[in-house]
């Protein structure tokens, strides 16, 4: 029978979202350093692994540790996962050429952490340069690699899911008096909203985490809070 969606790696989390995350779609995940997204792309990678599947695991931030994934899983699932990484954003252009060539029935789940700090160093530099053309080149890119992933997912029902920084808005000095709070938007704003239908955004609290659905195909908009330990997370009050 087929499954439309995979585990999370958590049972708990698995009901939030409703059986966990789907296979057709790209599942964002969005929130400051430490607030756990890599944690949970270790735990879903870790989980498909251990069920036969290979994972393709595209790592730009170098936060992909062998030792947290031997703690979640045996030694066993590392042979399952395929490792890419990438220090430039020409470099993770080439991973997902790569990407193309390595997709066969065997890939239960594509992880890209991040897709947006490359990205991000790299837009920084041509608005500094004013360089506007090579802006426009660097977003035409992250938008065909966003799109090559909706259409693995839709077409081949493999499950991605992509990690993503934030960003706070540049408050006035008036606001600032007022007391007003920085907004936090996701980097890359309009293009992953549009390709990914899973948005969670995720927020730092003391001793716990904050996850927030903010976008579903199915659910409303709500909340999950969790502990990140050593076999994973677990569910906090």
């Amino acid at each position: 029978m087929f499954v439309s969606r995979i585990s999370t790696g958590s049972k708990e989390l698995d009901y939030w979202l409703g059986g966990g995350y789907e296979r057709d779609v790209i599942t964002t995940i969005y929130g400051p350093a430490g607030s756990g997204k890599t944690n949970l792309c270790l735990l879903a990678a870790a989980t498909q692994a251990s069920f036969g599947k290979k994972v393709i695991y595209i790592d730009t931030e170098g936060g992909f540790s062998a030792e947290r994934l031997k703690q979640i899983a045996s030694r066993e699932v590392m042979k399952n996962i395929f490792l890419l990484r990438a220090t430039k954003f020409s470099e993770q252009h080439e991973a997902f050429n790569k990407l193309l060539e390595l997709i066969n029935r065997k890939v239960g789940l594509i992880v890209v952490d991040s897709i947006s700090m490359l990205y991000r160093l790299e837009l920084s530099i041509a608005n500094q340069e004013r360089d506007f053309e090579k802006v426009q080149t660097i977003n035409r890119a992250l938008a065909r690699q966003l799109r090559i992933l909706a259409e693995i997912a839709r077409k081949k029902y493999i499950p991605v899911l992509v990690t993503n920084q934030v960003y706070s808005e540049f408050l006035s000095k008036e606001d600032f008096e007022a007391g007003k709070e920085k907004s936090v938007s996701m980097v890359g704003g309009d293009l992953l909203k549009y390709w990914s239908k899973c948005i969670i955004e995720l927020q730092n609290l003391e001793g716990k985490k904050r996850a927030i659905l903010r976008k579903h195909r199915s659910l409303p908009e709500k909340e999950f809070f969790f502990k990140i330990v050593e076999k994973g997370i677990k569910k906090a009050d």
